[in-house]
């Protein structure tokens, strides 16, 4: 790549690592990564359980600490307070009270983030709510639970969302509705970096970060992985990639 497509494309990454090394509890999980995410997309960060995922996006959010390395946000260093308005992160615990109901919830993390009424009843919707709005948190499902934490994240129109394993414990509607919906964000202008360890939902992403034992192993759309390994098939694909690496092809 010659200096002026480095330029647009640093320029167009809405998120930049450079050597980012992460200890945690004396073994380190992530061991000097490097990677950039475009704007505007919707990015999968796949692997399996334990593969430095949540890691990744926590020194992201600016919630981790870091032994090593730079983390970049939207062209400030991750965690800065300025990014606070422009960034939403959706942890895999929900965070949201559970003796409110799903409206009380939202309206007062709205009233925090100062933005209308219609914009509350535009996100239940968007999350597929609508029917549990004046529910107990509670009482509501592992799934419609996520679903109301996303809500929060998606009140004051976030240029980037943080989502770590948002699908989990949904149905395969919910899974296809959601996918729906960040398809929906990015073509809107916001950035999505999403987690899973489910590789079929690599299909719905514009872009790959597949992680494995903390380190990058395959960086690019899902198109070029089904070219490079030779199989349509996406977990197929991986698994022939962690094939390839474990034989030192």
């Amino acid at each position: 790549m010659d200096q002026t497509a480095q330029q647009v494309e640093a320029s167009s990454a809405a998120i930049e690592v450079d050597g980012l090394e992460v200890v945690r509890g004396g073994k380190t999980v992530l061991p000097g990564i490097s990677l950039r995410i475009g704007a505007g997309r919707v990015t999968g960060l796949l692997g399996p359980s334990g593969s430095g995922k949540t890691t990744l996006i926590r020194a992201i959010a600016g919630v981790q600490i870091v032994e090593a390395g730079r983390v970049a946000v939207l062209g400030a260093p991750a965690g800065t307070p300025a990014l606070r308005s422009r960034v939403g992160y959706v942890t895999q615990a929900p965070s949201i009270y559970g003796d409110l109901t799903v409206g009380e919830n939202l309206g007062y993390f709205g009233r925090i983030v100062g933005v209308e009424t219609e914009r509350i009843a535009e996100v239940i919707e968007m999350v597929g709510l609508g029917a549990e709005e004046h529910q107990v948190v509670g009482t509501l499902s592992g799934g419609q639970r996520s679903r109301a934490s996303l809500a929060t994240a998606l009140l004051n129109r976030p240029e980037l969302l943080l989502l770590d394993e948002p699908t989990v414990g949904l149905d395969p509607v919910l899974r296809a509705a959601l996918w729906g919906t960040f398809a929906e964000l990015a073509a809107a202008g916001t950035t999505l970096l999403v987690s899973s360890h489910v590789m079929d939902e690599a299909s719905h992403c514009d872009s790959l970060l597949l992680l494995r034992e903390g380190r990058i192993a395959f960086d690019g759309s899902p198109q070029l992985l089904r070219e490079r390994t030779g199989s349509e098939d996406l977990e197929a694909a991986f698994l022939r990639l962690i094939e390839r690496a474990e034989a030192g092809g």
